[in-house]
This record gives C-alpha cells, sequence and structure tokens, in this order.
C-alpha cells in the first residue's frame, strides 16, 4: 500500500513541478529575450549571438528558479490532497507527518542533485561565456567607436599621423592615408584597403594595410624610396588592455572558489551551495504548511508561506552581503538564514502542531480527572 502511495505522491508533485518550472522557464525566457532585443537595437549585442546569449542566461538561472518552483510545486500539491481529503484518508489509514516528510525528502534527491548540477558546474561556466560574448562586443564596439573614418588620427606627440577614408562593422578599412616620423626617416603609405583588429594584451588598436604603396623620405631632400608593399602593419596606442574573463567571481570555477581565501569568494561559493540546499529546506517548510483538514481555513498558513518565501530568498542576499564585508564572522558563514527561516516557521506553527494539541488534551483529561 505504502509503495502505491509513494508512487502517487511522488507522480503528483513530479507534474505539478514540471509544469511550474516550464512556466517559469516560458516567462523568464520571454523577459530576457526583450532584454536582449533592447541590447541589439541600442548595438550593444550582435544579432548573430542572440540566440546563443539567450540560452547562456537561461543556463545561468534556471539553479535560482528550482527551488521556489519545487517549494510551490509541494505547496500545490498537499493543498489539493487537503481539498479532497485525500489527506485525512491518509491520515486515517496510519500515514502521518514522518511519511511525507520522508517521501518528500527521497523525491528531493534528484532535484537537489539536478540544482547542484546547474550551481556549481553550468552557472559559472554560462557565466564565463556570457562575459567573454559581451567583452567580444565591447571590443568590436570599442574598434568602430575608436577608429571613425574621416578623420585623422595623432599619436607619439605628432610622430604618427593615421588617416582612415572607410571603415564597416567587419573592421575592414579603405582609404588609408599613414605618415610615420620615427626612426628619423619620414614615412608616408598609402593603401585602398586594409583590416583592423584590437590587441588583447594591451588594447591597443593593431592596423594593418594591403597591396599599398610606401614613400620613405624627408622634404626637402631628394632622396626618396619609393615601393609597394604587400602588407604593411602600425600600432595605434588605445585604452588598455580588456578586462580579464575571471575578473569577476560568478565566472570562477567552483574549483577554484574551494581553493579561495577571501570572503569574497567564500560568499561566491556559499551562494552556489545555497541553492541546492534550499530545496531540502523549502522541502522540510513546506509541509506543516498546509492543513489536513480541508474544514480548516488555509489562508494564513498561505499567507506564511509566502512570508516565509520572500523572507528566505532576500535574507539569502543579505546574508551573503554580510559575510563578503565581514559584518557577520567567517565561522558563521552565510547558509545560517536557512535554519533561521526553519526555527521561525516552526515556532509560529508550533502551538498547533500534533503534538502541542495531544499534549493540551492530555492536560485536560488529567485536570478533569
Amino acid at each position: 500500500m505504502f509503495r502505491i502511495i509513494d508512487r502517487y505522491l511522488f507522480s503528483e508533485v513530479s507534474k505539478v513541478f514540471a509544469a511550474i518550472v516550464i512556466t517559469l522557464l516560458l516567462i523568464v525566457s520571454s523577459l530576457m529575450f526583450l532584454r536582449t532585443l533592447e541590447e541589439v537595437n541600442v548595438g550593444g549585442l550582435g544579432v548573430d549571438v542572440v540566440f546563443r546569449f539567450l540560452y547562456l542566461q537561461i543556463v545561468r538561472d534556471t539553479s535560482s528558479l528550482l527551488p521556489p518552483a519545487f517549494f510551490l510545486a509541494i505547496l500545490i500539491t498537499l493543498g489539493r490532497l487537503s481539498q479532497d481529503s485525500e489527506l485525512i484518508a491518509m491520515n486515517a489509514c496510519g500515514i502521518g507527518l514522518p511519511w511525507f516528510y520522508r517521501t518528500l525528502l527521497v523525491l528531493a534527491i534528484p532535484v537537489v542533485a539536478l540544482t547542484a548540477w546547474f550551481a556549481l558546474v553550468l552557472q559559472p561556466d554560462a557565466a564565463a561565456e556570457i562575459q567573454a560574448i559581451r567583452l567580444q562586443q565591447q571590443e568590436q564596439a570599442t574598434q568602430i567607436a575608436g577608429l571613425q573614418s574621416g578623420r585623422f588620427y595623432v599619436e607619439e606627440q605628432g610622430q604618427v599621423v593615421v588617416y582612415i577614408g572607410e571603415i564597416d562593422r567587419r573592421h575592414f578599412l579603405g582609404d588609408v592615408f599613414i605618415l610615420d616620423r620615427r626612426g628619423g626617416t619620414a614615412r608616408i603609405v598609402v593603401s585602398a584597403e586594409g583590416h583592423h583588429r584590437l590587441d588583447a594584451a594591451t588594447g591597443d588598436h593593431l592596423v594593418t594595410l594591403n597591396n599599398g604603396h610606401r614613400f620613405d623620405g624627408n622634404p626637402g631632400s631628394g632622396h626618396f624610396l619609393i615601393g609597394d608593399f604587400g602588407q604593411y602593419q602600425i600600432r595605434i596606442a588605445g585604452s588598455g588592455a580588456p578586462q580579464h574573463l575571471h575578473s569577476k567571481r560568478a565566472t570562477m570555477p567552483t574549483a577554484e572558489l574551494l581553493d579561495a581565501l577571501s570572503l569574497a569568494d567564500r560568499a561566491e561559493l556559499e551562494h552556489r551551495l545555497a541553492a541546492p540546499l534550499a530545496i531540502l529546506t523549502l522541502t522540510i517548510l513546506a509541509i506543516p504548511l498546509v492543513d489536513i483538514s480541508p474544514r480548516q481555513t488555509s489562508t494564513g498558513r498561505l499567507l506564511l508561506a509566502f512570508l516565509a518565501y520572500f523572507s528566505f530568498f532576500n535574507l539569502q542576499r543579505l546574508a551573503e552581503s554580510w559575510l563578503e564585508t565581514g559584518v557577520t564572522p567567517p565561522w558563521l558563514g552565510s547558509l545560517w538564514y536557512q535554519l533561521a527561516i526553519l526555527g521561525v516557521i516552526y515556532a509560529i506553527l508550533l502551538p498547533e502542531s500534533f503534538w502541542i494539541k495531544r499534549l493540551r488534551q492530555r492536560l485536560r483529561r488529567d485536570a478533569g480527572a
């Protein structure tokens, strides 16, 4: 009998959980897609990377969607069982709260594993690739904005003068003129076409010309060297090297965070661990928030459930900020809020618990005797 009921509860919670996850993913994907289109519209993101960028954002944020989805799935499933008087029937057959805790915690184990995989493995990889795409787009924007067509660029205190007649988003150049006075001999270089890229190490602009002409000699002198070239390159000072890929902690692999010593790195590690641990905590939290009897009003417990949910995730950000800034001691960490929420909710529900009610009945019988 218990195996049939186990499968029944597993099936009901799983179906509701899958429906909630799909709904949340559709909502989040739609919002992210609109924001991505806005970035494309203002030129901050290329059209060719829209869907890849959207996919990476969904992968990055999935671990934060699974805990509330599982919490709501348990509340909705148990609430429906209560409304259909199935919880009363189960209780009459000897199936009480211990069975619900055991069964739902067993069901939570694969969800914990899935959430841990997203939070500890996929999330930092997705965040790193998102940052790489943004850096690439920023580099392209810098290349286009930093070098504009139809203007002169004077570098190294007037020793180098560069003029670019045309430039497109693919970094192809047209009608390029270069005057280079370095080395004691002036060099004039002209070319109808060229290419431009950004040096990742220094942030300098590298202008490469193809199939042009070169004139070496000083004005007023009769000694000039005239020749043709297949390729000519000149460096124009930029604004510094691009930001390193792993400068943000969100992009650091979890294995690196395990060896890190700073409080900020520890806060990031515990932020990733919080998602799979929240599955277990919210499972334990959801069970007593559902009334067994449909005759009892559930408004108060539903309000308490929403209060617990919002307090849970708001305290998470607060606890991580306190750990990172040193407000809380390092030994306490940032996961204490999960135990705190459990303690507060169970303390609120303690007067209505089964054991307290039995204790009251026994005290009344003893007083009547």
